[in-house]
């Protein structure tokens, strides 16, 4: 499929923002997947392609975040583990089934968890004990959200976010350090499938990512810079959008 330069240079800025605004909140899908439709890319090739473009940004983001010392992936390398047999597996079952058949579902587990959020001012402002063990945790995580993340994904960074601050008590700068890593990991399996499908379109996917990489820099920087209550507002906020773009979708 050919797009023109000023299509391409529209989802270059595109990717920049998406990076941004995801790798402080999640969300970044509602961003760049719509930005590959309205270029004409059909859907599931566009589904494809936004995985390859999130990759880059979220393997700056999760790089950055290590580097800042607010992650260590070593310690977690369980949940990836467990994270990639979920995204494979549900990325190979998307291609046989409607993803919009979990649209109602999410939109109402994302309004509980705005609802949830929102009425928890001190949620995630600082670290608490963790309520299941880790081993557990990482398990039935990284197959559930990897699942959901290979076969749909809106909402993906929220969910692990909320996730690692309600049941392992982690504050919110570590949670959205740790989702990034996952967010790689799902995306990159997930590509791996598409790729062996034969979907990805890769100068769109490649023009986007090098915008993510800008984004996704600027946004992790931001985010070990600020207090967590910019985090929490800018978690809020991400959920909404994604919760109005799934519903108008």
């Amino acid at each position: 499929m050919h797009l023109d330069i000023m299509t391409l240079f529209w989802l270059f800025l595109a990717g920049g923002l998406a990076g941004f605004v995801d790798s402080i909140a999640g969300g970044g899908g509602i961003i760049t997947l719509p930005a590959l439709l309205a270029a004409g890319v059909p859907p599931h090739q566009a589904l494809a392609t936004n995985k390859l473009q999130s990759s880059f940004g979220s393997f700056t983001a999760a790089m950055n975040y290590s580097r800042l010392g607010l992650m260590n992936p070593r310690e977690l390398l369980l949940g990836v583990f467990f994270t990639l047999v979920g995204a494979a597996t549900g990325a190979t079952v998307v291609q046989w089934f409607p993803a919009n058949a979990l649209e109602s579902l999410i939109i109402v587990m994302l309004i509980v968890l705005f609802i949830y959020t929102a009425l928890t001012p001190r949620l995630g402002f600082e670290p608490r004990p963790h309520r299941i063990p880790h081993t557990l945790f990482y398990t039935v995580f990284g197959l559930l959200i990897g699942f959901y993340d290979g076969f749909f994904g809106p909402g993906t960074g929220s969910f692990w976010t909320m996730a690692l601050v309600l049941l392992l008590g982690l504050d919110l700068k570590a949670a959205t350090a740790q989702t990034k890593l996952f967010n790689f990991t799902s995306n990159i399996v997930s590509l791996a499938v598409f790729v062996y499908a034969g979907l990805v379109l890769w100068t769109a996917g490649i023009v986007m990512g090098l915008g993510q990489i800008v984004g996704a820099f600027l946004g992790s920087t931001l985010v070990h810079r600020r207090e967590v209550g910019f985090i929490r507002v800018f978690f809020l906020l991400v959920v909404a959008a994604t919760i109005v773009k799934l519903i108008v979708s």
